[in-house]
């Protein structure tokens, strides 16, 4: 194992032509400082000046002037498929009543496995299957990559139709 290089910064889409690559799941892609063990078995400490997403295809510019390669791991997910449009809306809408992480394609939703959600959703009709991908969900409706980590103006509790104007606005 070769000493630890840090990465302090990211090149958004930078992958191509990288040295090595380092594979992190959905919840290992947001961070601000840690250690990184890539494919190739170097180590690298990440500090970043602030926690941010690091998206597949990114790179990170180690100190040393390489590039490594940001790759989504594969993970344990559930595929969600309803009838027509409007039932899967009403899964959507159910899944992001619970404030939770969904991938959006167009025939599909996807999230990570948990029997509950699982249960929850087969009773609403909807067709289920265990799948392994990468897992990318929808950001944030406040311009935040995590929709768990959103916060909100401080004034919003005082005007209801903040939220509103502020998502107009971005």
């Amino acid at each position: 194992m070769t000493d630890t290089v840090r990465a302090c910064a990211i090149e958004t889409g930078g992958a191509a032509g990288a040295a090595d690559v380092v594979v992190l799941s959905w919840e290992d892609r947001w961070r601000r400082r840690g250690r990184l063990v890539t494919e190739g078995g170097a180590s690298i400490m990440l500090d970043l000046a602030e926690a941010r997403e690091l998206r597949d295809g990114d790179a990170l510019l180690l100190q040393d002037g390489r590039r490594v390669a940001v790759r989504a791991a594969s993970e344990p997910l559930t595929e969600v498929r309803g009838g027509d449009a409007a039932h899967m809306a009403r899964l959507a809408w159910h899944l992001g009543n619970r404030h939770l992480p969904v991938q959006i394609e167009a025939e599909r939703l996807l999230i990570r496995r948990d029997h509950v959600l699982e249960d929850m959703l087969a009773r609403l009709g909807a067709r289920l299957a265990p799948v392994e991908a990468a897992f990318r969900p929808e950001g944030g409706a406040y311009g935040h990559g995590r929709t768990h980590a959103h916060a909100h103006a401080p004034h919003a509790d005082d005007d209801p139709d903040a939220h509103l104007r502020e998502a107009l606005h971005e």
